[in-house]
């Protein structure tokens, strides 16, 4: 450690002097060298830091080849801090800078990291089915690399032999992930041969791997010897090496052979040597926990196989019973006995694994039942027998058995049992690699269990479908359609569960009395549950006494007739109601190992609280068999799973990752999370294991027996999972729409709902039925037979559990987004659902490609760029409000030149991304923008003073150039100047804003106005945020006389009452409509305010006084002005001028009598103690009034009056009846509830509100009102909506957290950000 830190020391040292010497080389090296330090430590993210020093010093200033090694290392930084999505970025962008710069080495380290991580996704998701693709895709495209390299290498200096070993030992081991047992060993033995033919050392830490992977793939295949001797191989050149963790986990998996072939006193004695390793190892506490759970857990087994023997006593004396009962009244119940004994044992032995007594003690129980002339138990027995030769690979034996018990079930008439088997032979077959017809076993499965009505089967059957489908046929269209009928299926079968459960917990006597009936057999059966709580189910019906003789049941079974059910007859007093269930756990219980999700395995644990079992299933803690594992084996959180069995840890077991070989191409598994769901090693390349969880290895789901979800998968989990979705219905299919795409602050966003259903419905099509690129228009959406309204929450939807229904009222042409999912496929990626959502916009038009907030990167971005570049055309394109930089404006370079259109006007915004100054000279270099570009929007990047010969050349050669925003680009005087000297009297330039940038100075500013003034076409200027003094002053004054400026935006520039009244005059002169004027912020005193001239500032259209203290007095003056027939206003923003509620509603009352207003922001102007002084001068009033009432009588927009009464004593408005006609609340914009006021509110309160929502409803121009933190309460708000919607149909509001907006549907609230706003031609 002391020599660590020293070497930190030194480089910490070396990187402060590159840097202060401005040798950006050197600093980006040496950063990259302290990241690797910490890396080596352990320490992942400060090393993340140093590497991001790195990347950002070397996108800088570097080449953009010098990123590949950064990429690299913070990609694989991101792996192990489980970032995926970060990890899987740099990875696409150091495989994409691999190609570019036609790097093959780079491109096969890369194109390995992506397989890792993808294997990694895959491995923690259910239905993840674009990982497993990705995970081949990008194993075998580095497969086919190293190939090339090894024939062929660039240099003398390396052989690439290592990546070439390392590829087969990653494509492996992705094989053995798959089941694919046998592929598997011939590739890992195939990347032993390429050792021994290249004469690779023979302590080569490449050969422990492959014989780590190799120890792993013979004991799936039960081949033992073979196991044992790749381990001891493996832990033999770990000792060598010295490396104490593989040689610790190699003895982990000898542990566990030995357990497996029960041999315990072995298996702990390899488990305390790997203890020791892990003891003298820092930092892997979680390795030695581990390894302590495994010593508990084979001490366990060994208790288990103490009761076997005993087990087995008691057998042998119940053989010799019945050998004296024969032919006597007993001997029923003696069978009975040795069948119960029989039971135990078959029970035990799964648990252990101990599959050849498994075996034995079937054949037995199979004995038995045919002496009971029992088919139940018969079918049962055969099952039993079918899963010990499954176990044992025995796949023909096991078909055979399997079929038996199939024959049996039918002749019984039991459609569950027939359910079960056929899932069973299809786990079988797909062990044998007969995919297709373990795929037809899976479908009769699930056709069977329909038709019984059995949910819990057909979801078991669902799940091997949809396993097949994604695993072996690669079906994507398939896999969709069966992942939405599963997450349906779970979620009506975890509501029916709620419901049964809350019965239970109501009628625990009535269960009492049903178990009380259970038969003899059943009390025999002490350890087999399945048995004693099942219902009998003779063929016959009937029910048969324990000493009847064999004899006379052969001759009843003989003589009836047989009956044929759907499922088990209840022939006991357990209730109809719980036959199903009950039926399907009896019928089954003996075989939950065998049924559900193929090959996922569970553990047992000597946790106490996990041990508990109930009395009617006292068998769920079960230890199955890790002969053969599901490719989906860690779909399930490890935090659910029961454990009674072994965990063998992942290498990456320990808090402090491993201090591994630094192979690029090795696949190193870092999750911690898979360390808990461990239960075989498989370990990569760099003797890391591959966390494999174990499940019972008869099912691809954690499911029990009876396909009901085990204690490994709670139901909990599955609906906190659901609950982020809402069920809609198109036609026949149904679609799960995440609820965050189309809600806002809770509320439903109808418009995003329709437009995200159309796209779900869209990419749920066939790939033939896409290939037109016509989308569905989404016109209606109901919920329980009515319109879905925009207030309804997705709770509220969840709580009545129901489905919404969208209907197709036509289809509509979007050639766009069919390239853009086209492109996706092609690369593997997912559709991102925002750009959908942006393209679908059916209100504008396709040439218009709007693309904000849609969380975009470079890499991201790649399907949308190549679809449009096969599109071409275009005329406006909006990246704004993305993660986009230098990389994706390189692209949209080729784009344009590709399209070699030269004429059409184009709108280019990118602001708010991270663009840096280079991106500038892409639009510099593309001769296509020189005659197309008049808008360009690229405020909000960190563009620096290196941008300014960039953005001269632009404004010298765009010709078309109207509007150029570089607001907030981190720009100065230096740049501002370079935009001033480009500028000539040719220049078509119209608007321009450079607001927000510092330092700007007051000389630099002036030399611009005095440029501007010279261009014939120039009307807005945008300076916010700058400070203004009076020699700029009066340079605008002076440009204001000399233009016609229709727009001048001064927020934040603090230009003063003086400098304002100085600019006034000159700006508002002329008798043309001034479009915007902003003088937020700007110091100005409410005297200003009050002594402006009405009649100059009628023709402004667009006024913002935020952040001024224009008070009451003012406020008077602007009523004045909007009771002016010539005001032209159409927007005004009064937010944080300190108006008082009483100025607020003044303003209300004056839009009355305006017809131009639509939008205006009273916002956050309560003042303090305001409310208080209007309650004392009411209190007042009602003294000297105390028995007289206050008629307001309000006139509504029907020509209609309500009487309103204060009350004072009880201080509560009442409306008076009409006796002329009854008029209702909604007619004056105020319910009932709200307009008689809350009893415990004050009149002062009521009155205000009364006579701000009559003043709302009068404001018949009005669009878009903000009331905002003014304190008014929800049910003022709601009074002040009802007013708003009695003129305004449709219209919308938005309450939440102090916000109050009203707005129509055209000016919806919100809807744009201030910087959004498009700058139009004027």
């Amino acid at each position: 450690m002391p020599c660590q830190d020293s070497e930190l020391k030194a480089a910490k040292t070396a990187y402060r002097s590159a840097k202060a010497e401005g040798n950006h080389r050197e600093e980006a090296r040496w950063a990259n060298v302290i990241g690797d330090i910490h890396k080596n430590r352990g320490e992942y993210v400060e090393a993340l830091k140093w590497l991001r020093i790195d990347y950002d010093v070397s996108l800088k200033y570097l080449l953009e080849k010098d990123l590949l090694p950064t990429c690299q290392s913070i990609g694989e930084m991101y792996l192990r801090l489980e970032q995926f999505s970060e990890a899987l970025t740099y990875q696409k962008k150091h495989l994409e800078l691999a190609r570019e710069a036609d790097d093959v080495v780079e491109q096969q380290r890369a194109s390995t990291q992506l397989g890792r991580t993808y294997h990694e996704l895959f491995s923690r998701s259910d239905h993840d089915h674009n990982s497993i693709r990705n995970a081949k895709k990008y194993f075998n495209f580095a497969m086919e690399l190293a190939v090339a390299l090894k024939k062929k290498p660039p240099s003398s200096k390396s052989s690439f032999l290592k990546e070439y070993i390392d590829a087969h030992n990653n494509k492996g081991m992705l094989e053995m992930e798959l089941d694919n047992l046998q592929e598997a060993k011939e590739i890992l033995t195939r990347g032993l041969e390429i050792c021994d033919e290249e004469e690779v050392s023979e302590f080569d830490d490449g050969r422990s791997r492959l014989h780590h992977n190799l120890g792993n793939v013979y004991m799936e295949l039960r081949n033992w010897n073979e196991a044992r001797w790749n381990i001891k191989m493996d832990i033999q050149i770990c000792n060598k090496i010295g490396h104490r963790q593989g040689e610790a986990k190699g003895y982990i998996n000898l542990g566990e052979l030995h357990s497996r072939t029960q041999k315990y006193e072995e298996a702990i004695s390899f488990y305390n040597k790997a203890l020791g390793l892990a003891r003298s190892l820092e930092d892997e506490d979680a390795l030695v926990r581990q390894i302590e759970q495994n010593i508990r857990t084979v001490k366990e087994a060994v208790k288990v196989m103490d009761e076997i023997k005993k087990e087995e006593q008691n057998l042998k004396k119940l053989k010799r019973d019945i050998a004296v009962a024969r032919g006597t009244p007993n001997e029923r119940k003696c069978l009975l006995q040795q069948n119960g004994s029989l039971e135990r044992l078959v029970e035990k032995s799964r648990m252990i694994s101990a599959w050849e007594k498994h075996c034995e003690f079937a054949k037995e129980k199979k004995r038995i039942a045919s002496e009971l002339c029992d088919k139940q138990r018969l079918g049962d027995s055969y099952m039993d027998v079918g899963e010990s030769y499954q176990k044992l690979r025995k796949f023909n034996k096991a078909i055979k058995r399997y079929k038996k018990s199939w024959e049996m079930y039918q002749t019984i008439g039991s459609l569950e049992g027939q359910a079960l088997v056929k899932i069973n032979i299809g786990n079988v077959l797909d062990s044998a690699q007969k995919w297709r017809e373990a795929l037809d076993a899976y479908t009769e499965s699930y056709r069977i269990a329909v038709e019984a009505q059995l949910p819990d089967i057909q979801l078991s059957a669902l799940e091997n479908m949809h396993y097949s489908n994604m695993i072996r046929f690669d079906d994507e269209s398939e896999t969709k359609r069966l992942k939405i009928l599963i997450d349906k299926l779970k979620n009506s079968i975890e509501a029916e569960s709620g419901a049964k459960n809350m019965a239970e917990d109501c009628c625990s006597e009535t269960d009492t009395e049903a178990d009380n009936n259970l038969s003899i057999a059943g009390s025999d059966d002490l350890c087999s549950p399945h048995t004693s709580s099942r219902s009998k189910a003779l063929s016959t019906g009937e029910e048969f006494i324990d000493d009847m003789p064999l004899m006379s049941i052969y001759q009843s079974l003989k003589g009836s007739s047989r009956k044929t059910t759907g499922h088990m007859e209840d022939l006991t007093s357990t209730k109809q109601a719980d036959k199903s269930s009950k039926s399907l756990t009896n019928l089954t219980g003996n075989h939950q190992a065998v049924v559900g999700r193929k090959r996922v395995r569970v553990i047992l644990s000597d946790d106490e609280e996990e041990m508990e079992c109930s009395s009617k299933r006292s068998h769920d803690c079960v230890l199955e068999d890790r002969s053969t594992y599901d490719a989906n084996m860690s779909k399930v959180s490890p935090s659910n799973i029961k454990f009674l069995g072994w965990q063998v840890i992942s290498e990456n077991g320990s808090k402090l990752p491993i201090n591994v070989e630094e192979s690029s191409s090795s696949f190193k598994c870092w999750s911690p999370h898979t360390l808990a769901k461990t239960c075989r090693h498989s370990r990569s390349m760099s003797n890391d294991l591959v966390a494999e969880l174990d499940l019972p290895s008869g099912s691809k789901c954690n499911t029990d027996a009876s396909g009901k979800p085990s204690d490994a998968a709670p139901p909990a989990s599955n609906s906190s999972q659901y609950d982020k979705y809402i069920e809609c219905q198109i036609g026949n299919d149904l679609i799960h729409i995440e609820a965050t795409w189309c809600t806002a602050s809770d509320k439903l966003d109808i418009e995003s709902l329709k437009a995200v259903a159309a796209c779900l419905y869209y990419l749920q099509l066939p790939t033939q039925k896409r290939s037109d690129g016509l989308l569905p228009v989404v016109q209606h959406i109901l919920c329980a037979g009515r319109d879905l309204e925009s207030l309804e929450t997705v709770e509220n939807l969840q709580i009545c559990n129901v489905t919404i229904e969208a209907s197709i009222d036509g289809w509509i042409h979007k050639r766009l987004i069919k390239m853009y999912v086209d492109f996706c496929k092609q690369l593997s990626e997912k559709p991102n659902m925002k750009v959908l959502k942006k393209l679908y916009n059916l209100e504008v038009s396709d040439d218009e490609i709007v693309v904000s907030e849609c969380d975009l990167q470079d890499l991201s971005i790649t399907p949308l760029i190549n679809a449009l570049q096969s599109q071409k055309a275009f005329s406006m394109l909006d990246l704004s409000h993305n993660l986009l930089g230098n990389g994706t404006m390189e692209a949209l370079q080729k784009v344009f030149t590709a399209s070699d259109q030269h004429y059409g006007d184009l709108t280019l915004d990118l602001h708010c991304n991270r663009f840096g100054p280079t991106a500038l000279l892409q639009i510099c270099e593309c001769s296509v923008l020189f005659d197309r570009l008049e808008v360009l929007n690229i405020s909000g990047n960190r563009l620096t003073d290196a941008c300014g010969s960039y953005l001269s050349t632009i404004l010298k050669k765009c010709k078309a150039l109207y509007s150029l925003n570089v607001e907030n680009c981190c720009i100065t005087s230096r740049t501002i100047q370079k935009i001033a000297d480009a500028l000539d009297s040719t220049s078509v330039l119209a608007y321009l804003c450079i607001g927000h940038n510092s330092p700007v100075s007051g000389n630099t500013i002036v030399n611009l106005l005095s440029k501007l003034s010279t261009l014939k076409r120039f009307s807005e200027l945008n300076l916010s945020g700058l400070k203004l003094g009076k020699p700029v002053v009066d340079a605008l004054c002076q440009l204001a006389g000399t233009l016609s400026l229709s727009g001048l935006i001064l927020g934040g520039t603090s230009i003063g009452t003086e400098g304002v009244m100085q600019l006034a005059e000159p700006l508002l002169k002329g008798a043309e409509e001034f479009v915007k004027l902003d003088l937020s912020y700007c110091g100005l005193t409410s005297n200003f305010v009050s002594n402006i001239n009405v009649n100059l500032f009628c023709s402004i259209l667009e006024l913002n006084l935020e952040g001024n203290p224009v008070l009451p007095e003012g406020g008077n003056t602007l009523c004045s002005l909007l009771v002016n027939p010539s005001c032209s206003l159409k927007v005004l923003v009064l937010r944080k001028c300190q108006l008082g509620l009483a100025g607020v509603l003044h303003i209300i009352e004056a839009l009355a009598e305006n017809n131009s207003l639509e939008e205006l922001n009273l916002a956050d102007n309560t003042v303090p103690n305001e409310l208080y002084a209007l309650k004392s001068d009411l209190t007042v009033k009602g003294d000297s009034e105390k028995h007289d009432q206050i008629l307001d009588t309000i006139k509504l927009a029907g020509n209609q009056e309500v009487h309103c009464s204060v009350n004072l004593d009880y201080h509560q408005l009442e409306v008076a009846d009409s006796e002329d006609e009854t008029v209702k609340a909604a007619a004056s914009g105020i319910d009932d509830s709200a307009s008689s006021c809350q009893r415990n509110s004050s009149s002062a309160e009521c009155l205000l509100t009364q006579q701000l929502a009559v003043a709302i409803g009068k404001a018949k121009k009005l669009q878009l009102l903000d009331l905002s933190n003014n304190a008014f309460s929800l049910e003022a708000a709601e009074t002040f909506y009802n007013s708003w919607t009695s003129v305004r149909v449709p219209s919308q509001k938005h309450i939440n957290e102090g916000i109050m907006h009203f707005s129509t549907k055209e000016k919806k609230c919100c809807r744009v950000k201030p910087c959004c706003k498009k700058v139009l031609p004027l």
